[in-house]
């Protein structure tokens, strides 16, 4: 009787773990078709893999479920740093650790992207973007994650969900009607540039570009708001308060130094 309850017991056991994994296979295929899309948009801009950026989202944010995801929208757990945007703290390596917050997930996405251009992980770049084993090995090397095991968790999920297929949606080739217009575009832009002290920018542009303290800045006109200013150098709304602690709803004033880069 006893041996039979205890069978009982293994078989309720495993059944509620099995249950288990597969709701927590099924949150994580939501979380791959929700933010594919964005994922492959990404790599196209930033050259990288989508199938590592879906990982690392995965992982870090428990596929879209965890605290700093859902009330943050922060789902690769990029601490402030040099952060000029909202905050928030959550105990992780220290207690009360500060986290990037962000209007919505898809800035969070693009903001990886950025992050991901820091010099310490400019050797990645040298890898092809269908080498999702290279760019998970070389994130640990580069320290990107704490973890012992960050690569081969990253390989993991990839594998197990078979993110590479959308890696190859950069390395597809074009066709010679999309080369050409590229190429035609690619005269216009040329036509249309003019230079200036701080490099190329366009000649339809309202504004001079100067630099201000080591950064690319404009001075604001009348009727100019941070909005126009961004569109006009092609930024998103996000990055230009952010490059000038600008909250939203500000406007510059006529004669004020904006700034349109980092650096």
């Amino acid at each position: 009787m006893k041996r039979c309850s205890f069978s009982f017991l293994m078989l309720f056991l495993v059944s509620q773990s099995l249950f288990a994994q597969d709701k927590q296979s099924q949150v994580t295929l939501d979380y791959i078709k929700q933010y594919k899309s964005i994922a492959v948009e990404e790599m196209k801009k930033h050259k990288i893999p989508a199938s590592i950026t879906l990982a690392q989202g995965i992982l870090e944010s428990g596929s879209g479920q965890s605290e700093l995801a859902k009330k943050s929208n922060n789902h690769f757990g990029i601490k402030c740093h040099d952060w000029q945007g909202e905050k928030v703290y959550h105990d992780d390596d220290i207690k009360n650790d500060c986290f990037r917050k962000y209007p919505n997930p898809e800035d969070s996405f693009e903001d990886h992207s950025i992050f991901l251009q820091r010099s310490r992980y400019s050797s990645l770049f040298d890898l092809e973007i269908t080498d999702y084993e290279g760019w998970a090995k070389g994130l640990k090397r580069c320290g990107y994650a704490t973890s012992p095991t960050y690569a081969e968790r990253l390989i993991a999920v990839i594998e197990r969900y078979k993110l590479y297929e959308y890696d190859k949606a950069d390395a597809k080739k074009k066709s010679s009607d999309e080369t050409k217009a590229e190429e035609k575009e690619d005269v216009i832009q040329n036509n249309y540039l003019k230079e200036s002290s701080v490099g190329s920018v366009s000649v339809l542009s309202k504004h001079e570009v100067i630099k201000q303290n080591g950064r690319k800045a404009v001075i604001a006109h009348s009727g100019d708001t941070y909005e126009s200013i961004a569109k006009e150098f092609g930024l998103r709304k996000w990055e230009i308060r952010w490059y000038n602690k600008a909250k939203k709803g500000d406007t510059p004033e006529i004669g004020q130094t904006v700034n349109i880069s980092m650096w």
